[in-house]
Order: structure tokens, then C-alpha cells, then sequence
């Protein structure tokens, strides 16, 4: 998603897996966005494997999930309120992308940037905190079906 130079000033780094290696000096991680895709239990079982190695003061701010495959949803293996029923646990954002639409993954791409903008501090005025609070849905009691 993320090409060209709508990125210039970041620095992007993609991991496949978590814990990141400890040996290895890198900059500091501004936001973690975890992708599940709703054709594959596969890729929520990793994300939810995964959460158990990052540190809970990220879960202030600095951690979004980002779902694909909505769109079809006669294909998918892992029903939506599972994913939000995930994202309410951690307090984190939920957002929702086709990726089969490039105007949809552009925009998705650009959100993406500007979230991490702000979380890496680049934004005068706006905190990680008050961004990913502005991103939550309104607290609601989770239904029993969640």
C-alpha cells in the first residue's frame, strides 16, 4: 500500500512476525498495525499470538488494527464481530479496507500515513492518544453476541 513518496519523511518498516529480534538496533516504533484478513483464520490466530508480545503502554495510542475482506463476505472464514470484539478488548482502533480497489488502498494507504505522522510526534497539536481516541467507535457495551 504504501509506494511512491507519501511516505518520504517516515521510516516504514513491515515485520512478519513478533517478538522483533532483540539483537538488532532499530528507531523507535511509533504504531503497530496489525492486518487481518477475514478470508483466513490463519492471519487472526498470528495477530492474536502476536499481541502477546507487545508491551501494553503501546495499547495507548500507538496500536490500530487494519481489516481486509469485508467486502466479500460469502468468502470470509472470521465474522466481523470477532475483529471487533478484539479491538474493543485492546481499546484500539478498527479500521476496514478492500485492498481489491486501489482507490480504496490508496486511501487507506494515506490514512495510514497521516496516523503514523502523528504518532511519530511530526503533527504539532495532536497526540497518538487523541487520535486513536478520535478513532474509536463510541464505547458501547458489547452485545452478547460479540
Amino acid at each position: 500500500m504504501l509506494k511512491d513518496d507519501c511516505a518520504s519523511e517516515l521510516r516504514v518498516h513491515l515485520a512478519n512476525s513478533l517478538p522483533l529480534p532483540s539483537n538488532v538496533n532499530r528507531p523507535r516504533i511509533d504504531l503497530i498495525v496489525f492486518v487481518i484478513n477475514l478470508h483466513s483464520k490463519y492471519s487472526l490466530q498470528k495477530v492474536e499470538e502476536f499481541l502477546q508480545h507487545v508491551d501494553s503502554s503501546f495499547f495507548l495510542g500507538k496500536v490500530c488494527f487494519l481489516v481486509t475482506g469485508a467486502g466479500r463476505e460469502s468468502h470470509c472464514s472470521v465474522h466481523q464481530n470477532t475483529v471487533i470484539k478484539l479491538a474493543h478488548t485492546y481499546r484500539s482502533p478498527l479500521l476496514f479496507c478492500d485492498l481489491q480497489v486501489e482507490s480504496f488502498r490508496a486511501a487507506m494507504a494515506r490514512r495510514l500515513v497521516r496516523i503514523l505522522q502523528i504518532c511519530a510526534g511530526h503533527v504539532p497539536g495532536v497526540s497518538a492518544l487523541n487520535l486513536m481516541s478520535l478513532l474509536r467507535s463510541p464505547e458501547n457495551p458489547p452485545s452478547k453476541e460479540l
